[in-house]
């Protein structure tokens, strides 16, 4: 602590395409957010197997924890955060055997059938209450069993709770981070050995779990050498899948709120007290995540900005010169509903030729093809939106939680028309953001640790609302378009 009421803290935000270090100042009534670094997240291929560039990151995250040094002075404590379910696999000596594998390779291709003609998928859900993702950890680690690489390990670790080991040199599983695995048991918050055993996985290589607040160890004496931080530094772990942190900076009056926190994945959800593991929610493909203070995240996982990442990068890969603040005013004038698709189709999962992909989808549902790029934008982000308003329907009715207004975080909370859109297609008010929600979330509950905020929830978000600014969308009275599309997409052949 720098004193009795007041934190200086640091977030290492990890996304799915950038990453972020941000310097959190936090008090009773003060929350204040400044950027020390941002960097791209470039997956790399080699040999046929795509990667993530894990050391490049770690690099990263060292960079920014210098300039924040440098620039912030004293730091009380460094928390991190990233995207779930992927892993690295240390030997027992600790050493990293290989760059962890990304989500998005196709090595887990046609497991997740093989895994469900031996375990039944109501079983494996009744256990755990994830949604069925071809890349959950569960599928990868199936996946790579008789590898040489998994044969030597001693040890898996989740991305952020390895870059927590590098820092501090101490081992530990964060929760919520865990419950992404498909390997968690919903009702008691301690690791399924029994369905491990029955996937041939070993449970032996998952480590003690901790809960965000929980200390992490202190910051190695090499990091200190690195960054010129000033010890001592304590890691403090937080809700280390960054949708967990990110709704923990929802800026919610009550418990009558869903969200959509919105990057390259749209988590859409409610947050509740117990998970919901009927089999009605089984076969919507809700999932059953751990959030902050032991709440559940209720939610669907919606493929997000990814169609129009790939999309941008496409055009930018083909010299096309493309500036997303004009394609979206562009695409704002294309009337609406022309074309939609369903934003989780397998086919939209890996890298590629998005347009296309989004081209052939539209013409094989018997829709309009896009002929411009900004057709394309319009079609993903009325997509988008549909698919928003279905899980926050069905969220609503599985669990019986209903709610009052939407709450869009994340760098999805900066796009005017797809707030918009959302709010229609759901007929409910959307508040967008903030937008760097993971960073705040995280910080929140480091400061939180260290005293400087009240410990609940209600709190926290009371000081988000009094310092993060918030836009608010109301919804167009007539809904009846999106129901139409809702129901023209519903009733289209499988591709």
């Amino acid at each position: 602590m720098i004193s009795g009421s007041a934190a200086a803290v640091v977030a290492v935000d990890l996304g799915a395409s950038t990453g972020r270090v941000m310097v959190g100042r936090v008090e009773a009534d003060t929350l204040d957010l400044v950027e020390m670094g941002r960097f791209g997240n470039v997956p790399v291929r080699v040999g046929g197997t795509l990667h993530w560039d894990i050391l490049r990151l770690y690099r990263d995250v060292l960079d920014g924890l210098r300039a924040a040094g440098r620039a912030a002075g004293p730091i009380d404590s460094v928390g991190v955060d990233s995207w779930g379910v992927d892993f690295g696999l240390l030997d027992q000596d600790g050493r990293l055997l290989g760059n962890p594998v990304h989500y998005r390779d196709g090595r887990t291709d046609g497991v997740l059938g093989r895994v469900l003609a031996e375990v039944p998928a109501a079983e494996v859900y009744r256990t755990t209450g994830v949604q069925f993702l071809p890349f959950n950890t569960a599928y990868q680690l199936v996946a790579a069993t008789g590898t040489a690489q998994l044969a030597a390990a001693s040890t898996l670790l989740l991305i952020p709770d390895l870059i927590a080991y590098w820092l501090t040199g101490v081992v530990g599983t964060e929760l919520t981070n865990a419950s992404t695995t498909q390997l968690l048991d919903a009702r008691t918050g301690r690791w399924a050995t029994g369905l491990m055993r029955r996937l041939g996985i070993r449970p032996e290589l998952f480590g003690e779990l901790r809960r965000p607040g929980d200390p992490a160890g202190e910051l190695r004496s090499d990091v200190y050498e690195a960054t010129g931080l000033t010890g001592p530094v304590r890691l403090t772990t937080v809700g280390s899948h960054d949708t967990a942190s990110a709704v923990a900076a929802v800026p919610a009056r009550d418990e009558r709120f869903a969200y959509v926190s919105c990057g390259t994945w749209s988590l859409v959800g409610v947050e509740l007290d117990r998970p919901v593991l009927s089999e009605a929610s089984r076969a919507a493909n809700f999932t059953n995540e751990i959030g902050i203070d032991g709440t559940v995240r209720y939610l669907r996982n919606v493929m997000g900005l990814w169609l129009l990442q790939e999309s941008l990068r496409t055009w930018a890969a083909g010299g096309v010169p493309v500036g997303l603040d004009a394609l979206l005013r562009d695409a704002a004038r294309v009337p609406a509903l022309r074309a939609v698709v369903d934003p989780d189709d397998p086919v939209f999962l890996p890298p590629g030729d998005m347009p296309a992909r989004i081209a052939t989808a539209c013409d094989r549902l018997g829709q309009p093809v896009p002929g411009t790029a900004a057709e394309t934008v319009r079609c993903i982000v009325d997509s988008l939106a549909l698919a928003h308003r279905a899980a926050v329907a069905d969220a609503q009715r599985l669990s019986g939680h209903a709610v009052d207004v939407v709450h869009v975080v994340g760098g999805g909370s900066r796009n005017a028309l797809l707030c918009q859109l959302t709010a229609d297609a759901c007929g409910l008010p959307v508040e967008a953001g903030p937008v760097e929600a993971g960073a705040l979330g995280n910080v929140l509950v480091q400061a939180r640790a260290l005293g400087a905020v009240a410990p609940d929830l209600t709190a926290m978000r009371s000081l988000l609302r009094a310092t993060q600014p918030v836009r608010r969308y109301q919804p167009a009275r007539d809904s009846g378009a999106w129901a139409s599309a809702a129901t023209r997409l519903a009733g289209a052949p499988a591709g």
